[in-house]
C-alpha cells in the first residue's frame, strides 16, 4: 500500500482521500457562506493560509480550528462531516 508523508506522519492513501474530501466539504461550507479564504482566515482568528492548506487535504488540523472555523461559518463541526 502505497504511503505518503503529510505533517511528519505517514498517512496511507485512503486518509489522504478522507483530508481531501473533508477539505472539499470546508470549501463548499465556506463558499455557501460567502466568504473568501482570507476572510474565513481573519473571522476563525487562524493563521495565513492554513484555510487553504486544510481545503487542499494538506493538514490535519486540529479540534481547536475545526471549532473556531465551525464558528466563523455559523455551522456546527458535525457539518463539516456531511460528505
Amino acid at each position: 500500500m502505497m504511503q505518503i508523508v503529510v505533517m511528519r506522519r505517514k498517512y496511507t492513501q485512503e486518509e489522504v482521500d478522507f483530508l481531501k474530501k473533508f477539505g472539499l466539504r470546508i470549501r463548499d461550507l465556506r463558499e455557501k457562506a460567502g466568504l473568501s479564504q482570507s476572510a474565513l482566515e481573519t473571522d476563525s482568528k487562524m493563521s495565513k493560509n492554513q484555510v487553504g492548506r486544510i481545503e487542499r487535504g494538506e493538514i490535519n488540523t486540529s479540534l481547536i480550528n475545526l471549532n473556531l472555523m465551525a464558528q466563523a461559518l455559523g455551522v456546527s463541526i458535525k457539518d463539516f462531516f456531511d460528505f
